[in-house]
């Protein structure tokens, strides 16, 4: 396979042609093998060194095995309003491919240089460092045996190519350090959900988690990866969530411009686990349909929202407040898990929705607020698409305001001459058809 690298790198036309480029790959099947992946160029960075390069020194972002895991104490729970974890799959990543291991330095950089950690807000902000990786009874508990096995199995065979090819419709790849990263940030998840839960026992406002996390999780299947997705992390969590703290309820929203068909499987049939995702109609991978609700003792759980494109900042807060909200308030949740997708901005190549950094905002201190109303403020964000390293980052960043209570600085990124008019007839009429079904 050849890939034109004439576009500059990193640009959305060569992002968009790799896609349509490596959607030749077929899917595999983990029951058998994996496919046999050509030899690229590995592009190894150190964490540590690229950290220094673009935040510097002062600031730690590095994780480790411990086998403990190392909570922050209840006092320092009690005085925090965001709580975060940061797991970069540094030894994860293709050159070229818009899921790239730039992603979460990005991010961690911006938060530096718009004064939003520790070393700028003292205990409002914590960054949890020293959590241990997921284990693999952590992610049997949402995907088959036979794929945590085959891929633990092909990590040799990644070492000796450089890359070899997972799964085709994304691609999803591996190297290496796929399988040992893709449980760190699995367990990065996991330690924020045992933090929150340990400060809400003895704060009525907890601080918000969020898991700056990669490889992203929620297009991986119970039996494989998919869509540059390894395993599922937000479905991990919600099992933990279940088994470890007795929170039956589990109230994932899914707010990623492509439909979180992981989730969706994994959870299809279960009542205890509501899965709500809005998504750009047509996108990849093609589910999500708005009839699709759930099955047997699950039906009804599952509430999928196609989006017509060009859908923006008016149409998910409409969304927001006549979908989202009674969704939410029906169902009484006992937690709130949240697969962020920043791919809905306006500014990324691989949609095209027409969000800004403000609907991330809204959506962040809504959601906020939900969890205070309906659990305790329980409430944990993972990391899922954007692959714009400016609207990302920024996004995030504003999102972190909203947990803080910060007021929002969209307007020092956001240009409405991007924006043009949203299709609000066809909005309203997905709106009202899904709060038809599910008789909102």
């Amino acid at each position: 396979m050849k890939i034109n690298l004439k576009p500059e790198m990193g640009s959305p036309v060569l992002a968009i042609q790799n896609l349509l480029s490596w959607n030749k790959y077929k899917r595999l099947d983990f029951s058998t093998d994996f496919v046999k992946g050509r030899r690229l160029q590995k592009h190894e960075v150190s964490w540590r060194v690229l950290c220094t390069k673009r935040i510097g020194a002062s600031i730690s972002c590095s994780h480790s095995f411990h086998e403990g895991i190392n909570l922050p104490s209840i006092q320092e729970l009690t005085d925090a309003r965001v709580i975060y974890s940061v797991a970069p799959a540094m030894g994860h990543n293709q050159d070229s491919h818009p899921e790239s291991h730039l992603r979460v330095p990005a991010i961690v950089s911006a938060l530096e240089k718009m004064e939003l950690t520790s070393k700028f807000r003292g205990p409002e902000i914590i960054e949890l460092k020293n959590f241990k990786p997921a284990s693999a009874d952590d992610i049997a508990s949402v995907h088959a045996k036979a794929y945590i096995d085959g891929l633990e199995q092909a990590m040799g065979r990644a070492s000796e190519r450089g890359i070899i090819f997972i799964e085709g419709t994304g691609p999803t790849y591996a190297t290496g350090n796929t399988f040992q990263e893709s449980l760190v940030a699995a367990g990065a998840g996991l330690a924020l959900v045992d933090s929150v839960v340990a400060a809400s026992n003895s704060n009525q406002n907890p601080p918000t988690g969020f898991a700056l996390i990669r490889p992203p999780g929620h297009h991986a299947i119970p039996k494989g990866p998919m869509g540059f997705c390894v395993f599922g992390n937000v479905a991990i969590a919600a099992r933990h969530a279940q088994r470890v703290h007795g929170l039956r309820r589990v109230f994932i929203i899914d707010f990623d411009v492509h439909h979180g068909n992981g989730t969706n499987d994994a959870f299809y049939d279960d009542p205890d686990i509501f899965f709500l995702s809005t998504h750009q109609d047509g996108s990849y991978p093609g589910t999500g349909k708005i009839h699709e609700v759930g099955h047997g003792d699950g039906e009804g759980a599952t509430l999928n929202l196609p989006l017509p494109g060009g859908s923006g900042d008016i149409a998910m807060r409409t969304v927001f407040d006549e979908v989202i909200v009674p969704c939410a308030q029906r169902f009484k949740p006992d937690i709130i898990l949240v697969s962020a997708g920043y791919d809905g901005h306006v500014l990324d190549p691989l949609a095209s929705l027409q969000f800004t950094t403000g609907t991330y905002y809204m959506l962040a201190s809504n959601i906020k607020q939900l969890a205070k109303d309906l659990c305790g403020g329980r409430c944990v964000f993972f990391l899922e698409g954007g692959y714009n390293l400016d609207s990302l980052s920024y996004s995030v960043a504003d999102s972190f305001r909203a947990f803080l209570g910060d007021k929002s600085l969209a307007s020092e990124f956001d240009n409405s001459a991007f924006l043009y008019e949203e299709p609000s007839t066809r909005v309203k009429q997905a709106i009202q058809k899904v709060k038809h079904i599910h008789s909102l």
